[in-house]
């Protein structure tokens, strides 16, 4: 039975899983939840995931909710991006815990104040709190990549899809490929990859959609 992903283009966090099942080589398809029509505050989806929160995930009946997670089963289906050993896999953990605490909540929160609330409710002082913890978040991550290819191992890990999960969108929340050199050169190695595609030509619903 194939996988289902519940997404939509607009969330990071949907990205981090959609990303390595088109890489995985495994059957999957996206189906579209309306957040901004309220679709994840319905009884309806909170069956789905009581969480009420994108993405999910649903293999032959079993469903499986928080974007590490899904990666973690997707690993376990196609063998791949879970680490060479025990201790690659630890590693992996490590940084995907790092981006959920440093990076993608700072950033997920960020782009959603600077491009989604009405401008009244937009407040700078909040927006400038959370852009200086997110350039501390960048300066780890353009330090660490400085002298690899990857976050952890020769290849391309869980670590870096759940990273890079907010650094591909357009909208505006204080990040800017050009002023991290070694992030950079990291995001084109990840596009290079045979089956990457753009979060808005990877899942349905973007901010055009809405306009």
């Amino acid at each position: 039975m194939m996988m289902k992903l519940y997404c939509m283009g607009e969330s990071g966090n949907a990205y981090k899983a959609a990303l390595p099942l088109a890489l995985s080589g495994l059957e999957w398809e996206a189906v579209y939840v309306d957040f901004f029509g309220g679709e994840t505050r319905t009884a309806e989806f909170r069956k789905l995931n009581i969480m009420g929160e994108v993405p999910v995930l649903v293999d032959d009946g079993e469903i499986v909710t928080q974007s590490g997670l899904i990666q973690m089963h997707i690993s376990d289906k196609c063998g791949k991006f879970g680490g060479a050993d025990a201790a690659e896999a630890r590693d992996i953990l490590r940084w995907v815990l790092w981006d959920n605490h440093k990076l993608s909540s700072q950033a997920g929160a960020t782009r959603y104040v600077m491009n989604f609330l009405p401008e009244a409710k937009r407040d700078a002082g909040v927006i400038a709190f959370a852009q200086g913890r997110l350039a501390a978040a960048y300066a780890t991550l353009d330090a660490h990549l400085a002298a690899r290819d990857w976050i952890v191992g020769d290849g391309p890990t869980n670590a870096d899809f759940s990273c890079c999960g907010y650094l591909f969108y357009p909208e505006p929340f204080g990040f800017a490929r050009a002023d991290w050199p070694a992030i950079d050169r990291w995001l084109s190695r990840i596009e290079a990859l045979p089956g990457w595609a753009h979060p808005y030509d990877l899942m349905p619903g973007s901010p055009a959609d809405r306009a």
